[in-house]
This record gives C-alpha cells, sequence and structure tokens, in this order.
C-alpha cells in the first residue's frame, strides 16, 4: 500500500527512505548511565523508521534526574552510542540524539558523586520523581544557575554534540520541550531571573538560542534540530501564561534564522491554540516534525496538508519494532505492557515481537 508516509524525504542532505519518526521515550535501561548492548538492540530493532531519535540523553552529569537515563559526557559513554548508531545504520535509519538536561527535575539520589540539581531559579516543581535507592521522592529545591553555571552548562551540550558526531550519529536535537532545563528557562513559572535570562521572552530565550549557536559552530547547523512544546504544563510549567504565543512564534523565527536541520513540535490534538501549527509552518520553512498521539489516519492527513514533513510516533514504537511496516500496511497494532516501560532488563523492551514473528507463532 502507498503512502503519504512511506515516501522518501531529504532531511539537510540526508535521505530518510520514508517519513516515519520514532519519537524520544525515556526507557531508563541505561544501568550505571551507560549506553549498552541491550539499548542498541532495541534501537536496531526499530530502525525501519527513516529517522530514529533517541531517548533523552544528558549531556551533564548534572542533568541525570532520572534514574538510569543515558549520558554522553564521557568517552565510554560515546563509545555506547556509537553501537547504537550502527546497528540503527544497519536497519537503514539515520539516527539523531535528543540532548535532554532534566535541570530542577529530578534528584539527588539519582546523580552521579559531585553533581547537583540546577536550574533557572530556586523554585522547586510540583510533584515527585522515582529514585531507585529511595522509591518516590519530592523534587528538590534546584539550586540558581549561575552566570558561570550558564556558560558550563553550554559547553557540556557543545562537548556532547561533538561526541555524539564523533560516535558516528548523524544528527543532535536539544529537547527544549517538556519542562526540562531549557524548557525552564523559556517559561515564567520556572524562571523568575531578573538577569539577562529572565524578565521577558527574548530574555527567556536566550539560553536555549545559545546551545544552539555554540552547538551549530562546533557541528553545523545541518546537524543540529530542536525540539519545543509551547501551551504544555508537563513537569509544572504555567501553559498559556501571557503572551505565549507570541513568545514561541518569536522564538520559531529566531530559530528558522539559524537554518537548522529540523524543528520538533509536540502537537497533540487539543493542546495548542487553533491556527498555531499552520502559523508555525508558514514561518519555518525547513523540516518540521510533528508529534502527539499521531495515528496512521491523522499522519497522512497532516503530511497530505502540507503541515508537517515528518510524523514522530511515540509509544505505538514500543510495542510494534516493525511499527512502520504495520502503518504502510494497514495491519494492527499490539499494545504495550506499561507496568514494563521503566524497569531494568529485556522484558517489555526487546521481547515484542515483529508481526512476521507473530504470525509465525
Amino acid at each position: 500500500m502507498t503512502t503519504r508516509l512511506n515516501t522518501p524525504h531529504t532531511l539537510a542532505g540526508l535521505t530518510l527512505r520514508n517519513r516515519v519518526v520514532m519519537a524520544p521515550m525515556t526507557r531508563s535501561r541505561a544501568e550505571g548511565n551507560l549506553p549498552n548492548a541491550l539499548m542498541a538492540e532495541y534501537y536496531g530493532q526499530r530502525a525501519g523508521a527513516g529517522l530514529v531519535i533517541t531517548e533523552g540523553v544528558s549531556p551533564s552529569p548534572n542533568g541525570l534526574g532520572y534514574s538510569r537515563i543515558p549520558g554522553i559526557f564521557n568517552a565510554e559513554q560515546a563509545r555506547g552510542w556509537a553501537q547504537v548508531a550502527k546497528a540503527v545504520h544497519a536497519g537503514g535509519a539515520k539516527l539523531s540524539i535528543q540532548l535532554m538536561h532534566s535541570g530542577r527535575i529530578g534528584h539527588a539520589a539519582n546523580l552521579p558523586a559531585g553533581a547537583e540539581v540546577l536550574g533557572p531559579s530556586a523554585i522547586a516543581a510540583a510533584g515527585q520523581v522515582w529514585t531507585d535507592t529511595s522509591g518516590m521522592q519530592p523534587h528538590p529545591v534546584p539550586r540558581e544557575m549561575t552566570a558561570a553555571d550558564i556558560a558550563a552548562t553550554r559547553e557540556e551540550y557543545v562537548r556532547a554534540a561533538i561526541l555524539a558526531r564523533e560516535a558516528g550519529i548523524d544528527l543532535v536535537e536539544v529537547h527544549a520541550a517538556n519542562g526540562y532545563l531549557p524548557g525552564q528557562f523559556l517559561n515564567p513559572k520556572s524562571n523568575q531571573r531578573t538577569d539577562e535570562y529572565g524578565g521577558n521572552g527574548a530574555n527567556r530565550a536566550r539560553f536555549l538560542l545559545e546551545i544552539v549557536d555554540a552547538t551549530i559552530a562546533a557541528i553545523g547547523a545541518g546537524h543540529v534540530g530542536v525540539r519545543v512544546s509551547p501551551f504544555n504544563p508537563f513537569n509544572d510549567l504555567e501553559a498559556g501564561f501571557p503572551g505565549e504565543r507570541e513568545d514561541f512564534l518569536a522564538l520559531v523565527d529566531e530559530l528558522a534564522r539559524r537554518g537548522i536541520a529540523y524543528l520538533s513540535l509536540i502537537a497533540t490534538p487539543g493542546a495548542l491554540p487553533e491556527g498555531l501549527v499552520a502559523e508555525v509552518r508558514a514561518r519555518y520553512e525547513g523540516t518540521l516534525i510533528l508529534a502527539g498521539d499521531y495515528d496512521a489516519a491523522r499522519a497522512e492527513t497532516d503530511l497530505a496538508a502540507g503541515l508537517a514533513d515528518l510524523i514522530a510516533f511515540g509509544r505505538p514504537f514500543i510495542a510494534n519494532p516493525d511499527l512502520p511496516a504495520r502503518l504502510f500496511a494497514g495491519k494492527p497494532l499490539a499494545e504495550m505492557d506499561a507496568s514494563k516501560l521503566y524497569s531494568p532488563g529485556p522484558e517489555g523492551y526487546t521481547d515484542y515481537p515483529a508481526l512476521r514473528e507473530t504470525a509465525a507463532a
């Protein structure tokens, strides 16, 4: 069956064999914060996508706020990601690594020795976070980042991007969505600074744009993507604060001017103001990825309307390692076991069969 999803797309000089993207999803299998052979198997199984985007990967020891999430800030971690890149490329997909600094979302119990929970302001996020040592714990009050902290963190992103490219990874995605560190700077509920990084939309965007600029200088604009999620209250942010639409569109304009490889926008139905996706499409001429509870029919509709170039699928990829083939053929999708989403080991991770394996059984 021929579908728009099953057509090639050129992304910053890379040929993607189809328009299906595997969205980034935390899976917590990186024991010791190291990517491993099990993770390489998992991503390799899902390399039927045109583009695979990894789970959030911290560029800094300070950003490892969740249990068992991977990093890319040392040579050992980079070697692990080289295994993943090899597996994904062997399956025919391109690979983007999502750089995710958890910022104030996390707990000291999840961090290595010497690391600390940082944020734009000393304001704790509501809610709790899992720790392997002590179970659920409230989010702590982060230490407000100084100018030196901001500069050091920016350089950590740059170093992570360089390590990723040296490991054979095609693209780097700066995660500015879902209430993690760059998103914390973008939102007035978590950012109450009075210096050049707070107080208005342009100042709140400065941290993210400095990261993007420094990363572009290191690896080139054609290797840099950015993920955003406006009007999203996840991780205790304010959705719909005064001026948010204007601030967000100004940010889109800035990213468009930089010629980045792609912009990934979380556009869950009902979550964004009317017409915002179309306005982003009009302002941003590069590759636009849309994500947020997509099925095949909605994906086809938005591709046909020109609202997106690529469509990212998240949860369906968990239980359907061969998701693109199932979507193209109109086959039924398997259901995931939610109880195994974040548990260590292969169960509920690499043991979901492809459709042909199910039929053979």
